[in-house]
C-alpha cells in the first residue's frame, strides 16, 4: 500500500465524541432525543443538500514550516425514508484539494511525485440514539476494500452557554501490509451557535490531524476551519471552480441509498 492509500485511509474516519472545553467554563451532559435532534440537524440538515466548506494548511513537523493550503467540500444529504427520531442516516461524499501558498494553484505533485486530492465518492454514516449515548457507524469503500468501520461509541456534547460543542479525539493505530505502522491523532470539534438573524454561518468545525503527509513528507500538521452554507451557490468561486471542471461528482451528494450501493460493488 502506497503512502497516498495510507493516508487516505488515516482519513477516513469521520466520529464525533468529548469536547476539549475546561469543565469550569462549559456543562458536559448526554445525548437526549432533543441534542440527538440538533446534532442530525446541524451536520447534514433535514433533506436537502448541505455543503460544508473547508480551509486549512499542511505543517511541517518539529519545525511548523508552512507548506501548501488545502481547501475541500463535504456534501451531505439526510435520508428521512430511512431515518427515525432515533436514528438518522446521512449520505454524503468529500473531497480535499491542495493549493500552492502563493498562488492558489491546484497542486498535483510535490518535489516529483504525485499529489491527488483526497477524494470519498461516498460515505454512508448511521447515527442512533442509545439511552443518553449516540453510536455512530460508517460505510465506506467498494468491492474489497469496503469498510464498515464502528460502533463509535464516544459521542458526548457540552453547553457553552448557548452554543452547543460536539467533538471527537481519534487515535488511529493499525498496522500496514509493509509491515509498518500507520499512526496519527485527529481532532473534530463541531459548533452549532444559537439561531440568530445576524449569524450568517451557524455551524462551524475545527480539524486537526497530525500524522504522515503525503508524497513522502514525513510527519506534519493538518489544519481545516469548515462551516456550512446551504447552497451549492454560496460556496466560495475557487472550490465551485474546481468541482466544475475537475470533481463533478463532488457537486451534489448521492441521491439515496441505491446510488451509494452502486458505488459500492
Amino acid at each position: 500500500m502506497g503512502n497516498q492509500s495510507m493516508f487516505r485511509r488515516a482519513l477516513s474516519i469521520l466520529l464525533v465524541a468529548s469536547a476539549l472545553i475546561s469543565p469550569t467554563h462549559a456543562r458536559e451532559h448526554g445525548f437526549s432525543p432533543e441534542t440527538f435532534r440538533q446534532w442530525v440537524d446541524m451536520r447534514v440538515g433535514r433533506g436537502e443538500p448541505v455543503y460544508w466548506y473547508a480551509v486549512g494548511t499542511v505543517y511541517r513537523f518539529p519545525d511548523g514550516e508552512p507548506l501548501m493550503s488545502m481547501e475541500g467540500v463535504d456534501v451531505a444529504r439526510f435520508d428521512a425514508s430511512l431515518s427515525t427520531p432515533t436514528k438518522a442516516h446521512q449520505l454524503s461524499r468529500k473531497t480535499f484539494i491542495y493549493r500552492d501558498l502563493e498562488t492558489g494553484a491546484v497542486l498535483k505533485e510535490w518535489q516529483g511525485k504525485p499529489l491527488p486530492p483526497i477524494a470519498y465518492p461516498y460515505q454512508y454514516i448511521t447515527y442512533e440514539l442509545r439511552d443518553s449515548s449516540l453510536e455512530t457507524w460508517v460505510e465506506q469503500g467498494a468491492g474489497p476494500r469496503k469498510q464498515r468501520i464502528g460502533p463509535g461509541r464516544d459521542l458526548t456534547a457540552r453547553m457553552i452557554g448557548e452554543t452547543i460543542a460536539f467533538s471527537a479525539p481519534l487515535f488511529l493505530d493499525f498496522p500496514l501490509p509493509s509491515g509498518q505502522r500507520m499512526q496519527s491523532f485527529e481532532h473534530y470539534d463541531f459548533f452549532r451557535q444559537p439561531n440568530s438573524a445576524s449569524l450568517k454561518h451557524p455551524n462551524q468545525i475545527s480539524w486537526l490531524r497530525f500524522g504522515d503527509l503525503p508524497a513522502g513528507l514525513g510527519k506534519g500538521v493538518m489544519h481545516m476551519l469548515s462551516w456550512r452554507v446551504d447552497r451549492y451557490e454560496d460556496l466560495p468561486e475557487t472550490m465551485r471552480r474546481y468541482l466544475e471542471t475537475e470533481a463533478p461528482l463532488w457537486l451534489k451528494p448521492p441521491a439515496n441509498i441505491e446510488e451509494i450501493r452502486k458505488l459500492q460493488e
